[in-house]
């Protein structure tokens, strides 16, 4: 038997003037109002204090919820502070969020934007669930909702949850509308980074669109035949493609470019693959963000030691190329990169 799902009534991705249609409701001011209060993380009309209660009651009636999702459990990191939340969507499909806690206390939002991923990085846990579907742009912005209301509101966003954010574009781009609305969250978004695996046409449609958010790029390794392996994506779009379009990026917004290297003991950490990095980066205006692999039980790969990646960093500082070797937040929960993975109730 199919089940089958009632779609909710969503309010956290509509803007004022939105919301006073959604609501049903006279007076145009009172759409600000309610976006002001969801903002700041009200989970019930209840909660809003400067609407007549009349108004409250009769809206929280029909709304029982802001929220289409809920916190279905809750994992702390007590030696980093990091913490995870497995959401439950309206159908029942389980997906993760993280907050990154660095050691100044700046808290970063990992949000998802697909529930499982159909890009099979092998190194990834995520990678091995399959893709289910899509998240609606208002599945995203709770998740960020559901981080504040548990831990504080995060400085920070990066779209590097569970997903690939470019196949799910315009929903991304939706709920980075509600991030950084000016009556709103006012986030700004020199704050916001897409991470990528390589979708150059959404790469493109990000330069064209101005979205003025950063850009992060799982590389990998400047190894057509290793990141092939490593990353199927690559047999659509190859180095010499993905280069092409950020450098039309690049061109075109003016901004540097993330590079994200998990590090994977001899297989991409060798002197030869730090050469081929320096030699396929020429041209563009990058940063090195190197990931020591994060464990996962069931995948055939190493984190690397020490000196690997101190000869790799070594090789890369040699060339002028600003490289930062990522800090090892969210382990202990299952949190880190490339640890994300349940889709599923038990």
């Amino acid at each position: 038997m199919i089940e089958t799902y009632n779609v909710p009534h969503a309010l956290v991705h509509l803007f004022p003037s939105e919301l006073v249609n959604e609501l049903q409701i006279d007076m145009s001011f009172r759409g600000k109002q309610i976006f002001k209060w969801i903002s700041i993380g009200a989970q019930s009309f209840h909660d809003m204090t400067d609407l007549p209660a009349s108004l409250r009651q009769s809206l929280a009636e029909r709304f029982p919820s802001l929220y289409t999702s809920t916190v279905a459990n809750t994992f702390i990191d007590k030696q980093d502070g990091s913490a995870k939340l497995q959401i439950k969507l309206y159908d029942g499909t389980l997906i993760e969020s993280v907050l990154l806690v660095d050691t100044q206390g700046r808290k970063t939002a990992c949000l998802s934007t697909q529930a499982g991923c159909g890009m099979h990085c092998a190194f990834c846990k995520t990678g091995t669930l399959g893709f289910l579907r899509n998240l609606e742009s208002y599945e995203i912005i709770e998740q960020y909702y559901h981080l504040m209301n548990n831990f504080g509101k995060p400085n920070n966003i990066v779209f590097m949850g569970m997903g690939e954010p470019l196949l799910n574009l315009p929903n991304v781009i939706k709920a980075i509308s509600i991030f950084t609305a000016h009556d709103g969250l006012q986030i700004s978004k020199r704050k916001i980074t897409i991470s990528t695996c390589g979708i150059v046409p959404g790469i493109l449609e990000l330069a064209e669109q101005h979205i003025d958010v950063r850009l992060a790029v799982s590389l990998t390794v400047a190894d057509d035949t290793i990141r092939s392996q490593l990353m199927p994506i690559n047999q659509t779009w190859n180095l010499y493609t993905l280069k092409q379009a950020l450098l039309t990026y690049q061109e075109k917004t003016g901004e540097r470019i993330t590079l994200e290297l998990p590090m994977l003991s001899g297989i991409n950490t060798t002197p030869e693959c730090a050469y081929k990095l320096v030699a396929w980066i020429k041209g563009l205006q990058v940063q090195v963000n190197l990931i020591a692999w994060n464990h996962v039980d069931e995948l055939p790969y190493k984190t690397p030691s020490s000196k690997e990646l101190t000869d790799f960093i070594t090789i890369l500082k040699q060339h002028n190329i600003n490289v930062v070797q990522r800090a090892k937040r969210g382990r202990g929960i299952n949190g880190a990169c490339g640890q994300l993975g349940r889709i599923k109730q038990e």
